[in-house]
């Protein structure tokens, strides 16, 4: 009687399963809370929905997540939740800081609410998730503190009213050049719901005149942005007798959901900087690595970018090099219009076309760096041409959308719209390519024999 009352349920729980979702999964004991969905939602989303993170509701407990259990089932099945916008499927998968659940996760999520939520055993007690402080640095659990933040000058900035922008230079206090293993960018407190945008770069002294001069840009911070992590063997450089000149665009009030609208007081934006060993260089003989806002559309900052009332448009760019490279991370960038984005790189030689990444479900509340792991991370030989494209939709079905009947122009306001993508490029010669290139068909012929 207990076998056949088991068949039925699993029977009746795949009937409810969504496509895909694998019968031993709909066959095994009760998925409960307890013994199944505690430690899904504690790894992917108590970071966020807990008390002072940025969700909307707290997740820390049973008793918090059960209301809220039919959203999650949607939000996860929909892949909406965790927020990390990257296409199945398509392109490159293997990408360092993934937030996506896997398929095995979501339907264990969706299953457990089809059963209606049970809490599971009383005397399992989930784990909970050790977590940073809300002020903590994302890398601080591999990395530690980081060897040196620079801190923007305070500003406050009011409850409503137009975009702001605070530009001007602080001091790195660097005496000697240093190479850069990983940055994050962080406004403090409240100042996370209305930077939109952060863009430290980096000015050198030029002993002869006295003056500062560009250097590179040093990296990029906008809504959601996790960090960078910088590849082994390249070098982010970080001259000394240098400065950084802060470029901070804010909202007043805030953008997206988690949007205060109050005023922020003395309102401070961190960069945090961990260094390689000092000898990196000597020891390494590092390729250079650096980091460039690639446009799609030339001129689009003088309104060359024009998405209509109640339409759409498209952007794409075309980027090569005299050098081979190598592709260490994509990161698109527009406001509130966007709504996607890819990545494809054209080989001239052969006429064939290979897609890398694709985003169709682009928020810019979210702006991720998406991080390829170095063992598959696009490998450009000299001639080969990087194709990136963006969509625009300017109607009242784009949820971000504030006014879906204005015509919407290229700009800097969060009103307007933006047409480039921050792409993350180790710069190799012909020696570093070959290394590179035969080291990866050597590990593809390793797991080939593996295989027989």
């Amino acid at each position: 009687m207990i076998k056949n009352r088991r068949i039925l349920i699993g029977a009746l729980l795949c009937a409810f399963l969504p496509l895909g979702t694998s019968m031993s999964l709909a066959q095994e004991a009760e998925i409960t809370y307890n013994t199944h969905v505690a430690k899904i939602i504690n790894e992917n989303c108590v970071v966020c929905h807990r008390e002072g993170g940025i969700g909307p509701m707290q997740f820390e407990d049973y008793d918090q997540v059960r209301p809220w259990a039919p959203l999650i089932q949607l939000k996860v099945a929909n892949r909406e939740m965790p927020p990390y916008a990257y296409d199945h499927g398509i392109g490159i998968q293997d990408l360092k800081g993934d937030w996506r659940l896997s398929q095995e996760e979501i339907d264990t999520v969706v299953a457990w609410v089809n059963d209606g939520s049970p809490m599971g055993p009383a005397d399992i007690v989930p784990t909970a998730p050790e977590l940073p402080n809300a002020e903590s640095w994302n890398f601080e659990p591999e990395l530690g503190e980081p060897d040196l933040v620079i801190a923007s000058t305070p500003i406050d900035i009011p409850a409503g009213g137009n975009d702001l922008w605070h530009k001007h230079y602080v001091p790195t206090g660097l005496t000697e050049q240093r190479c850069i293993k990983a940055m994050q960018v962080k406004p403090r407190g409240d100042a996370r719901a209305v930077v939109h945008h952060s863009n430290p770069s980096i000015e050198v002294l030029n002993e002869e005149t006295g003056d500062y001069d560009d250097f590179s840009q040093l990296t990029e911070y906008a809504m959601g942005k996790w960090g960078e992590l910088m590849p082994e063997g390249v070098c982010r450089e970080m001259p000394g007798d240098s400065r950084i000149f802060w470029d901070i665009h804010m909202f007043p009030g805030g953008v997206g959901a988690t949007a205060q609208g109050e005023a922020v007081k003395d309102n401070v934006v961190e960069l945090g900087i961990w260094f390689h060993e000092e000898d990196f260089e000597e020891s390494t003989s590092p390729y250079r690595q650096d980091l460039k806002a690639y446009p799609l559309l030339e001129g689009y900052e003088n309104g060359n970018l024009i998405v209509p009332p109640n339409g759409y448009a498209m952007t794409q760019g075309f980027h090569s090099w005299d050098h081979p490279v190598r592709i260490d991370s994509f990161q698109p960038h527009g406001h509130l219009r966007m709504n996607a984005a890819s990545l494809e790189v054209f080989y001239p030689a052969t006429g064939r076309t290979e897609q890398l990444s694709q985003i169709s479900k682009w928020s810019a509340t979210w702006h991720h760096s998406h991080i390829y792991d170095p063992e598959v991370a696009p490998l450009l030989p000299v001639g080969a041409v990087l194709v990136v494209k963006q969509w625009y939709d300017n109607t009242a079905e784009n949820p971000n959308n504030p006014d879906p009947d204005q015509w919407v122009y290229g700009g800097s306001r969060t009103g307007d719209e933006m047409s480039h993508a921050w792409i993350a490029v180790t710069h190799l010669d012909d020696e570093g390519y070959e290394k590179i290139a035969a080291e990866r068909e050597e590990r593809e012929a390793r797991s080939l024999a593996g295989q027989d």
